[in-house]
């Protein structure tokens, strides 16, 4: 039928639809617009804003936010709260009221801006640094017990850095400096930036700063005035500003100390005395003074030691009797403990009481006359040093008097290290008798002998074998390879303890096995320690005594010194007269030889074995 005109179209019916717009696809719509030039005067559409990581990862943020925040409040704290000593770390010397931080938070907060954050940034650094100083004090404690001389000390760090190298190699002696150096430079960073955000707190929230300061502050005045008590120690506390003062004296000490000691040095009872008067009583004998590296009190009267040790000492008396030797024994102060055996030795042939480096080093460039310079002098004996433990140049030993030095590369050993110990104590021995005291052709000798298989770590350890099967010391490989490994011992203190013990047993061994089967009717052994071992191994200790012994065959040598009340025998009596070390060199110079041209004077140097104790 055909379609009625005017009629309206049905399209639907028709099957046509009316097309609808096609949606743009946004990427393609905005590659055009981007390709379409702009209108002319148009402005183009700015690109929405791109969220940053702040805003992607809020709650990772606030949680970083809150940790610096934490960390603000809490390394100040804990440098001004932290002790200087490894046996007063515990959780509850950081549950105090620090003074210091109660006046720092004060001042941050009536300061202008500008100059809080100088007096921020200035906090930090010395925060830093004085925490760094704890740390070292930490160590020295531990090795010398006694603090670090700000002063004095310095040298000691350097020989710290050898003993790492000898130990580990050089690889492992500059990753150690590097890292203590970096180590360093991060914390006083950290205690820096610390500070700063403290400061910014306490500007941002002001009225409650301000609050909590006062209360601090109030309650650290009451704790103050009525001794309240924390656990361990009192609940407030100064000991940052204490720690500081002390330090000040210390250096102050330290700087005065050097005129003092000119004028101790100046005195000499025996500068006058003609050489042939000199050690009269010694003249034709063969004189060796020894050191025992370590040979401390503890070897001989620590529970744990003395039935070794004393073993040891009991099997020697009665085997020197047998071959026709006495002995007599007592005990010396010595200035240090733990290490610095160069300071003992100079103050045992010095007659000076050698504390500190600074002391050496003027009494090593002064003319002061030794002991070892005496024997010298005199003119009657060939003076030596046996000295296992230089491996380096030694100018200071023209000093001592010594004609000739043997140093670990003279004695002939070709085997290996062990650990510390370039040279095994009964090599030693072996090599003096070799090179010096068997000759046939020789006058007297006077010798100083330092023995240091006794030597921190103490492992591994030598052990004794045949004198005839020494040889150029190649058998000591096995025996070094059978030893323990020094990090493994060092992990339990009673493996340290008794590998010490095991370590001055050979030492003693050593020294009366050779004099058993060397010594003569003119033979004339001192042998000392030099200092105490470690804290590990005197186990809270603070004795200083260290055992000092003679022994001869001639009884006119003994008869000399009956009148000190020395103990019979290696061991010393738990009562037997202790004298500071300083003063073995007059006494002994006294009873072998004339009477001094005048009487010694009485010095006034502290005994307390560093200028650092005041």
């Amino acid at each position: 039928m055909s379609q009625v005109a005017g009629e309206p179209t049905d399209t639907k019916a028709e099957g046509v639809r009316e097309t609808e717009p096609e949606r743009a696809d946004p990427d393609v719509a905005r590659k055009q617009a981007e390709q379409e030039p702009a209108a002319e005067g148009e402005q183009p559409a700015e690109a929405p804003p791109s969220r940053g990581w702040r805003q992607r990862y809020p709650r990772t943020v606030r949680g970083a936010a809150l940790t610096a925040s934490v960390l603000a409040v809490a390394l100040p704290l804990c440098a001004l709260l932290l002790p200087n000593r490894l046996e007063r770390l515990s959780f509850w010397a950081f549950l105090r009221i620090p003074g210091e931080g109660v006046l720092l938070a004060g001042l941050l907060l009536v300061l202008p801006p500008r100059p809080r954050r100088f007096v921020a940034a200035g906090a930090g650094v010395l925060l830093g640094l004085v925490t760094v100083l704890k740390c070292l004090d930490m160590g020295f404690y531990q090795v010398l017990a006694r603090p670090f001389d700000l002063v004095l000390d310095w040298i000691l760090l350097d020989d710290a850095a050898e003993f790492v190298r000898e130990s580990f190699g050089r690889t492992g002696q500059v990753l150690a400096v590097g890292g203590a150096l970096a180590l360093l430079l991060v914390v006083i960073a950290l205690m820096t930036l610390s500070t700063m955000r403290l400061a910014r707190l306490l500007d941002r929230h002001r009225p409650v700063a301000a609050r909590t300061t006062m209360v601090l502050g109030t309650a650290w005045i009451v704790c103050v005035t009525f001794a309240v008590p924390g656990i361990g120690a009192p609940l407030a506390t100064r000991g940052t500003s204490e720690f500081l003062g002390n330090r000040v004296e210390m250096v102050r000490a330290g700087i005065a100390d050097a005129e003092v000691f000119e004028k101790e040095a100046a005195v000499d009872a025996f500068a006058a005395t003609p050489p042939d008067r000199l050690l009269t009583g010694l003249r034709g004998k063969d004189v060796l003074f020894t050191f025992v590296e370590s040979y401390g009190r503890t070897a001989v009267e620590d529970p744990d030691m003395a039935a070794g040790v004393g073993a040891v000492l009991a099997d020697g008396t009665a085997s020197l009797k047998a071959a026709g030797f006495e002995a007599r024994s007592g005990w010396l102060r010595s200035p240090v403990t733990g290490a610095g055996s160069w300071l003992a030795h100079s103050t045992f042939l010095s007659g000076l009481w050698i504390k500190n480096q600074q002391r050496y080093r003027s009494l090593t460039t002064s003319d002061r006359m030794t002991l070892t310079g005496y024997f010298r002098k005199a003119g009657a004996w060939r003076t030596v040093g046996i000295v296992p433990g230089v491996r380096r140049a030694w100018p200071e030993g023209r000093y001592f008097g010594l004609d000739h030095i043997y140093d670990s590369e003279r004695l002939g050993y070709q085997g290996p290290y062990f650990s510390w110990t370039p040279v095994p104590d009964q090599f030693s021995m072996e090599a003096f008798e070799r090179l010096e005291h068997g000759r046939a052709d020789r006058g007297p000798l006077m010798a100083e002998i330092i023995l240091a298989s006794s030597h921190n770590p103490w492992a591994p350890v030598p052990r004794m074998i045949d004198w005839e099967d020494l040889g150029d010391g190649s058998v000591f490989h096995g025996i070094a390879e059978e030893g323990k490994d020094p990090e493994e011992v060092w992990r339990d203190p009673d493996s340290v303890r008794t590998e010490y013990r095991r370590a001055i047993e050979y030492s003693l061994r050593s020294l009366t096995g050779w004099l058993e089967r060397y010594g003569g009717d003119d033979t004339v052994l001192v042998f000392l320690g030099d200092h105490q071992p470690v804290p590990t191994v005197t186990a809270g200790s603070t004795s200083r005594d260290v055992p000092v012994t003679i022994v001869a065959r001639d009884p006119e040598v003994l008869d000399r010194i009956a009148g000190w009340d020395w103990s019979p025998g290696l061991k010393p009596a738990r009562t037997a007269p202790v004298w500071d070390m300083d003063l073995f060199r007059d006494r002994f110079m006294t009873a072998y030889g004339d009477q001094p041209a005048k009487k010694p004077a009485t010095r006034s140097a502290n005994r307390s074995g560093s200028s650092s104790h005041g």
